[in-house]
């Protein structure tokens, strides 16, 4: 059988406009490093073989002097521009791996650059996972109750919440399976998707595995995101 290979997509292409910042959030300083920097390291140190790391279109120069020659990134094998919206710079990433070997026996972590708590542990648990289920996202149990609401606002539903799940990234899968499935929806569905086990449920049906994670596994999204991150980097994560 030929030889597993790992590859991941990291999406830096977001604009932040929610963070009110002088620019992208994924460039803004956590401590003393790069937003970004954080899970670039994290694939850097874990069993993955190549990263592709996806950026605003204009910023690859900066992001290849800046980060990763500036922090000796080995595994950042290419830097290339997204799209417009969250699903056109995955597509693009995907592409960008494409090759025989991933087609065959592939796999394909897809990360949000602005999770800068990603660990090596996390990574291994996923893929240990995604060789049985070929389609696992990391996801935390709710801690607070749920409301469904109608279009007027008021409560539809209360569904059970030990079934009711936060998800989060990385959301990894057999390569050929979110390939295929992303070729799918750009050839002209009109869904509206938010995340990439979306994609892969809508144009396939398939089944996907929820992978336990920890709670501090935040997206930063707005200035309070960062004051949260900061005090996880004091506290919780020496």
């Amino acid at each position: 059988m030929e030889k597993e290979k790992t590859a991941a997509v990291v999406l830096a292409a977001g604009q932040g406009k929610r963070m009110q910042a002088d620019r992208p959030k994924q460039y803004l300083m956590l401590k003393d490093r790069p937003i970004l920097l954080y899970s670039l390291q994290a694939f850097e140190e874990s069993e993955v073989d190549e990263i592709a790391l996806v950026v605003g279109k204009g910023e690859e120069a900066y992001c290849r002097k800046e980060i990763v020659e500036k922090f000796e990134l080995k595994k950042v094998s290419r830097i290339i521009p997204g799209g417009k919206e969250r699903y056109l710079s995955v597509a693009a990433g995907l592409q960008a791996l494409n090759t025989a070997s991933m087609e065959k026996n592939g796999y394909v972590f897809i990360h949000d650059g602005a999770r800068p708590f990603l660990t090596p542990e996390l990574i291994h648990k996923l893929l240990e996972e995604v060789r049985r289920y070929k389609a696992c996202i990391a996801g935390m149990p709710v801690k607070d109750t749920i409301k469904i609401a109608d279009e007027n606002k008021n409560v539809s539903s209360t569904p059970k919440r030990e079934l009711v799940w936060q998800v989060q990234t990385p959301q990894v899968f057999s390569y050929s399976l979110i390939y295929n499935a992303y070729q799918k929806l750009l050839m002209g569905s009109q869904i509206q998707v938010t995340d990439d086990a979306m994609v892969l449920e809508q144009m396939t049906g398939y089944k996907i595995h929820l992978v336990e994670a920890y709670y501090q596994n935040i997206k930063i999204t707005t200035p309070e995101d960062i004051a949260i991150a900061q005090a996880f980097l004091e506290n919780y994560l020496k």
